[in-house]
């Protein structure tokens, strides 16, 4: 029996092949580089793979196809989410790489001898496995939304998760809440690829294949509302709304959002929503059309309530990184209104991603630098009061974020939910439209009475003063505070580049 070698298509593919390429180096590099070495090439390497990876990102924007024989997918929604995808995962790169060298500040200071010395056994012990976690991670966020048949796409989800599993674990300080955080991620990460696999093995029983193509096709020609193809639909959107989490499945995002080292935190709810989102559009346009008349009401009852109990939900925290876990559980019902709103909501749900990607990163970015008398971060925004005084354009930079997020006029926010909404309206969806509104005030309340503890009550001696930050950190904070407000005054070049991508290839 002559069996046919499959045909790679490295030149697609090379995006996915330089992250996955660096993160192999970059175990290398852990390996056989000398401590006091490995923190600034393992910096370099990471940069570099992300730079090189967009920029074959931006060369491939004209070469579209399927690749390892028809297993991925490389479109112009992809490419588009690709794209996004290495930039909010270069911009969280400089916190992270930041918090992994400076969480030995405290000890090293400690330490007798000179500053020379200090600074030395600081570098030497940065926790710089973090880069091929990080690489790896992104490289599964990558193939995620390029995935073609359901098989690579577990595998995507996979590969992107086990790194995040364990990069929450790696805070250094509140060590107990961050190992809760990783373990709780961990076992509801389980089930959710238990139940997705569950799912993809009941549609391939059904369908007789994986590809997303034939499970299309197989569904047109046979019984649509079959009990293997309805329970595998089921299970298989279970799995993806656990990741994504929505309502009922969110309970562990709050918790996950707490306990992660903020810099993880921010680089997580960003990218990790792109990919998935990505992945969704992709298996209900592309696999599952005919069944639209079926999930589409599930997933406007899902978003109706997921907008609903997150902002209430949210109005109740003092924590501002579960008022921020709750805030984007609110914004995953927004974008399930544009997912369920079918090639309608698509340049909607690209750009609502695009700018919520900026926004998020900045907003973890910005409390990784507001800290406390022992060099601690503080998250409770009850001793926010003064913030404002202290340090003005951190604030300002925060109160951008919220106000963004909240969706108030000349913020990227306020272009996303009215894009979205208009999607949702031309659906027939008029209803989720009001219960979309009526959510966002109910939030703008939580971001609002930030906003007024930091610029209108007077510091305390609770009052945190803000870490002088790095100048990649604090790049990041305003870079992330302009593309918020510019998306929201000149939003048309976005609109324009994610209205032009095209539909997913079949």
């Amino acid at each position: 029996m002559n069996l046919q070698a499959p045909n790679v298509e490295y030149g697609l593919l090379s995006p996915m092949l330089i992250i996955f390429g660096a993160a192999i180096a970059g175990v290398l590099v852990e390996a056989f580089v000398s401590r006091n070495r490995c923190y600034p090439v393992q910096l370099a390497l990471s940069s570099a793979a992300l730079g090189a990876a967009f920029l074959a990102v931006c060369l491939l924007r004209d070469h579209h196809g399927s690749a390892v024989m028809g297993s991925v997918t490389i479109d112009g929604p992809t490419l588009f989410l690709q794209a996004v995808i290495l930039l909010t995962a270069l911009l969280a790169l400089a916190p992270i790489a930041e918090s992994r060298l400076t969480a030995f500040a405290a000890s090293a200071s400690s330490v007798p001898g000179s500053a020379v010395e200090r600074a030395s056994i600081q570098a030497g012990s940065a926790q710089t496995e973090v880069f091929p976690f990080y690489l790896l991670a992104v490289g599964g966020l990558l193939l995620f939304p390029a995935s073609a048949d359901l098989l690579t796409i577990f595998v995507a989800l996979e590969v992107l998760s086990l790194p995040l599993y364990l990069m929450c674990a790696l805070a250094r300080h509140r060590r107990l809440l961050s190992h809760e955080a990783a373990l709780k991620y961990f076992l509801l990460g389980a089930l959710s690829s238990a139940l997705f696999l569950y799912g993809l093995a009941l549609l391939y029983g059904h369908a007789g294949t994986l590809s997303l193509t034939g499970i299309a096709e197989a569904l047109a020609r046979t019984d649509q509302h079959s009990a293997l193809a309805v329970a595998g639909v089921a299970l298989l959107t279970a799995g993806l709304l656990f990741k994504i989490g929505a309502v009922p499945f969110h309970f562990w995002v709050p918790d996950v959002y707490q306990g992660a080292p903020t810099p993880v935190t921010g680089f997580m709810a960003a990218a990790t929503k792109l990919a998935a989102f990505g992945a969704m559009l992709r298996i209900f346009s592309v696999a599952l059309p005919t069944l639209t008349i079926d999930w589409r009401p599930v997933l406007w009852t899902i978003a109706a309530l997921t907008m609903v109990l997150a902002a209430l939900l949210t109005v109740a925290q003092t924590d501002i990184k579960r008022l921020l876990a709750y805030s984007s559980v609110a914004n995953v019902g927004f974008l399930l209104l544009g997912v369920s709103a079918g090639g309608a909501g698509l340049t909607s749900t690209l750009f609502y991603l695009t700018a919520y990607g900026f926004s998020t990163i900045g907003a973890f970015a910005t409390v990784y630098l507001i800290r406390g008398d022992d060099g601690r971060e503080e998250t409770d925004t009850r001793r926010w009061a003064g913030l404002g005084r202290r340090s003005p354009a951190l604030s300002a930079a925060m109160a951008v974020y919220l106000l963004g997020i909240a969706g108030i006029p000349l913020t990227s926010g306020f272009v996303s939910k009215v894009a979205i909404f208009q999607a949702a309206a031309s659906d027939g969806a008029m209803a989720l439209v009001v219960v979309g509104a009526l959510s966002s005030a109910i939030a703008a309340y939580a971001y609002a009475r930030v906003i007024v503890r930091m610029f209108f009550s007077e510091p305390t001696p609770q009052t945190p003063l803000p870490a002088a930050p790095a100048r990649s950190t604090a790049t990041v904070v305003g870079v992330a505070a302009a593309v918020t407000v510019l998306l929201g005054i000149t939003p048309q070049p976005v609109l324009a580049i994610a209205g032009s991508v095209g539909e997913f290839l079949g």
